[in-house]
């Protein structure tokens, strides 16, 4: 960027926001500085979620706010070699004019279905709305996702089928602090979420229990009581021993689950076989471990389960989940404060971003799109008929087998970089150069803007107001703080310019972000998820309104199922009995050992603007393995030797360190990086049958020592 940034209210003598990372979403400010940057950011003291405290990456936030590869003004493929030939310069008109055409085009030659839309999780809720409703209204076509795919949706999932509804957590973060004992499964909070931390030592400050259940010594588990190095896969393995334990030993709470569960004796048949003897042969978890935290999670007054992808992006991803549900319902640890599930949401709206329009099978307000009646509620929102709405589409790495299949010929990304986060990169790299259209909207040239058409700028965190929702299922205001820079215009405002040149204008009529979420709150309403009782200025007093909120005069829903009543048409909760499988992959004498992947606390998914970010990049500049001793021995490897890793899919090389608490058969690789050094070159585009998860936490992997030149 040529000159520092400008403040939207030049007036203001407060500029508030909030951090663009994680789903804590921290409240941040920017106060005037003679730096670089024009302002320096400090925790704010006013949102009640991580009061007056940020971590590095926010801290850092403005970095590749201001970094001078920002893009600033709409560029244009110029020459026919993807990537490697050069953009042009061009103006909004010729840009978007050309981009309508291209899709008209198309979509006259091959149909309405062939253009598609990727969308993303850290978006505002406003432009996740847009971006479902500019599919299926102005493009008509049944094709779009997001890669909350790759985050949430087993989570999403097991919840459904649990109870009837998909709230992330179903407590607020306070609920954490009255916990007697909390389980961490495949959750790195210290280093992923680390403004939620605090919470966690307020109830060890009470004298709570914390379990973490991870195959890697992470900085979540030096918090913990008690630590299960547990090799990826064997999560449902595990809980099925811990559930064992309570229904033999009667511990159990007998009256919630008769009054508001089903499905008992599913989950006794299930883990009839699963003796803590029979489990800790599965898994080399000790047998007394297995029971001391049965009994201490059952016997406790107060208890909360958290999970995250290390469990959930799994093909049995759902199943696992599930089965740590039925840790909390068979233990009557729901809808009481101090007692809860939750997924842990990893992108800032990775929760409002499901919810609301991007998923190939739902309507805005978590209603799912082959329901008659949700058809004709969102139809009557938007004016058009029910039957204009196209039929569900297929998640977001399938969107790219429709494309080597022919059938999409034009893709819209906002807000992610595919080619990075995308298990098996190489067949989406593969796809992204077959089409005949793509249209990348970013700060920067990303990896996947490599082989785009045209690149648009999109506006930054700072520069954009709207809402979001943080894994709490709160509800907040991010006001716009910063001018928009060069020709950067807001998504909001690009996708209903696109519209007005596909024919559709008239549908995305808005004067400002506010008037979107207006729309969006009577979309949503009577809906699962539903915002029908908010606006701007009801969630602004109350500093964030938990949904569901129904009515005007609703307060919001803090904790769900506090009535014991669940979203089920029999009101009550379902337990699933869960019988172990294998992955998609296994071991064997060629690939003896198991890759799972992960995020640092110094980086954000991709890495577009992490990598962009000096103070974060200088602490990890580049992705390091992390193996067992005995790997090591066995490699003989010796310092500075690097690593290179082999699976079915292709091979890498790269830096590595030895971790003495790893599980000895699991190598451990952050994913943040592109190009050679992305690890989803390697990782199983194998998908969940129901969530469409990949398996990205575990294949197959053949280890070589790789010696310095």
């Amino acid at each position: 960027m040529s000159a520092l940034p400008i403040a939207a209210d030049p007036t203001a003598t407060r500029i508030s926001s909030h951090c663009c990372f994680c789903s804590m979403q921290c409240g941040i400010e920017l106060l005037p500085e003679d730096n670089a940057a024009g302002f320096e950011i400090k925790p704010s003291p006013d949102f009640p979620v991580a009061t007056g405290r940020l971590c590095q990456k926010g801290l850092n936030a403005l970095g590749h706010t201001v970094h001078e590869e920002r893009l600033l003004v709409p560029q244009r493929r110029v020459g026919s070699a993807l990537p490697g030939s050069t953009w042009q310069q061009t103006s909004w008109e010729d840009a978007l004019d050309g981009i309508a055409s291209s899709i008209l085009s198309i979509q006259e030659q091959h149909g309405r279905d062939a253009v598609s839309v990727f969308g993303g999780g850290s978006l505002t809720n406003e432009v996740c709305y847009l971006l479902g409703k500019f599919t299926r209204v102005a493009l008509r076509s049944k094709y779009v996702d997001y890669n909350g795919r790759y985050c949430m949706s087993s989570a999403a999932a097991a919840q459904m089928r649990a109870f009837g509804i998909d709230r992330g957590m179903n407590v607020p973060l306070d609920d954490l602090m009255m916990a007697n004992y909390i389980i961490l499964a495949g959750t790195n909070i210290a280093e992923c979420q680390p403004t939620m931390v605090p919470y966690l030592m307020a109830a060890k400050k009470r004298g709570a229990i914390i379990v973490t259940i991870d195959p890697r010594p992470t900085m979540t588990s030096k918090l913990a009581d008690i630590h299960v190095n547990l090799q990826p896969g064997f999560d449902s393995v595990f809980v099925n021993g811990l559930l064992h334990v309570i229904l033999n030993e009667n511990l159990f709470d007998q009256a919630y689950v008769d009054a508001h569960t089903t499905g008992i004796e599913e989950v006794r048949e299930s883990v009839r076989d699963f003796s803590p003897d029979t489990v800790s042969g599965y898994t080399g978890i000790p047998k007394e471990v297995i029971r001391t935290i049965a009994r201490g999670f059952a016997r406790a007054e107060t208890g909360v389960v958290l999970t995250a992808r290390g469990l959930e992006q799994q093909i049995n991803g759902v199943e696992h989940t599930l089965n740590y549900i039925n840790l909390c319902l068979l233990t009557g640890k729901m809808g009481r404060p101090g007692c809860g599930f939750g997924p842990v949401t990893g992108q800032a709206n990775g929760q409002g971003g499901r919810e609301h329009g991007q998923k190939a099978d739902q309507l805005p307000g978590y209603r799912m799109i082959d329901d008659p009646e949700a058809r004709r509620h969102v139809a009557a929102v938007w004016g058009i008929e029910p039957e204009e709405i196209p039929g569900k589409g297929v998640s977001a790495y399938e969107l790219f087998d429709r494309i080597l299949d022919g059938e999409i010929k034009a893709m819209i990304v906002l807000g992610s970089n595919p080619l990075v986060s995308s298990p098996n990169n190489s067949r989406v790299e593969e796809a992204l150069r077959k089409l005949e259209l793509l249209v990348v909207v970013d700060l920067f040239e990303t990896e996947t803007a490599a082989y785009a058409h045209w690149l648009l700028p999109g506006s930054t965190f700072l520069e954009a107001e709207g809402t979001l929702t943080n894994l709490e299922g709160r509800v907040f205001h991010r006001p716009r703080a910063l001018k928009t820079p060069g020709e950067v215009m807001e998504d909001y405002k690009l996708i209903a310019a696109l519209a007005e040149r596909l024919g559709r204008g008239a549908y995305f009529q808005y004067e400002s972000p506010e008037a979107v979420f207006d729309e969006l709150s009577r979309a949503s309403a009577g809906g699962k998820a539903d915002y029908g009782g908010m606006s701007y200025s009801r969630i602004k007093e109350k500093k964030g309104l938990f949904w569901p909120c129904p009515s005007p005069d609703h307060p919001g829903t803090p904790r769900m199922f506090e009535n014991g009543v669940y979203y089920h048409p029999n009101g009550r909760a379902k337990l699933h009995g869960i019988t172990p499988k294998k992955p998609a992959e296994t071991t064997s004498s060629e690939y003896p050992y198991i890759l799972t992947t992960g995020r640092l606390g110094n980086h954000y998914l991709s890495g577009t603007q992490t990598r962009r970010t000096a103070a974060l990049m200088k602490k990890a500049p580049v992705p390091v393995a992390e193996i067992h001793p005995s790997a090591a021995e066995k490699l003989l490897l010796r310092p500075g030797d690097r690593l290179r890793l082999t699976t079915r899919r292709g091979t890498m090389v790269i830096d590595v360190k030895v971790v003495q608490d790893i599980h000895p058969t699991t190598v451990f690789v952050p994913f943040h990086w592109g190009g050679d050094l992305a690890i989803n070159k390697l990782t199983n585009d194998a998908l969940h049958p129901i969530s469409r998860m990949p398996e990205f936490k575990l294949c197959a992997v053949r280890l070589a020592r790789e010696a310095p030149p």
